[in-house]
């Protein structure tokens, strides 16, 4: 049984910073828990964007707090999410955030990230592994 906080982690190798400055991550678990999937608190930042495309992971996301514009940039489309909204990327799909006031939000990835990931120039994360511990 694992049993920690997003506290605990704070300042640590799991508390991870966006090259961007546009964002921060809280990554409770990860792969080298082995259980599949990986899990965060993230923190996007009021009046910044940015854009991502996780070409190699499904992501759900859960708003928490904050207003944020979300914009699927294969369609157009935009929804506004805000606290008890989910959204789903389950075609990989390219879009972009735009945080109208700072914005909390719980994410599950899988496959699961290693802790050490930042988008790359197209928003991708790569696809790092790593062994249980």
């Amino acid at each position: 049984m694992i049993v920690r906080s997003f506290k605990d982690i704070e300042n640590t190798d799991r508390h991870v910073r966006s090259k961007s400055g546009t964002w921060e991550s809280k990554r409770i678990v990860l792969a080298r828990e082995g259980v599949g999937f990986s899990l965060h608190e993230t923190t996007v930042y009021a009046g910044t964007e940015t854009s991502m495309w996780y070409a190699h992971h499904i992501e759900a996301v859960l708003c928490v707090e904050g207003e944020s514009e979300l914009t699927n940039d294969e369609t157009g489309e935009t929804h506004l999410i805000t606290p008890g909204t989910m959204y789903l990327l389950d075609g990989h799909e390219k879009h972009t955030l735009r945080p109208r006031t700072d914005s909390r939000f719980i994410c599950v990835f899988n496959p699961p990230v290693t802790g050490r990931e930042d988008h790359d120039a197209d928003g991708v994360y790569p696809l790092l592994t790593e062994e249980a511990v």
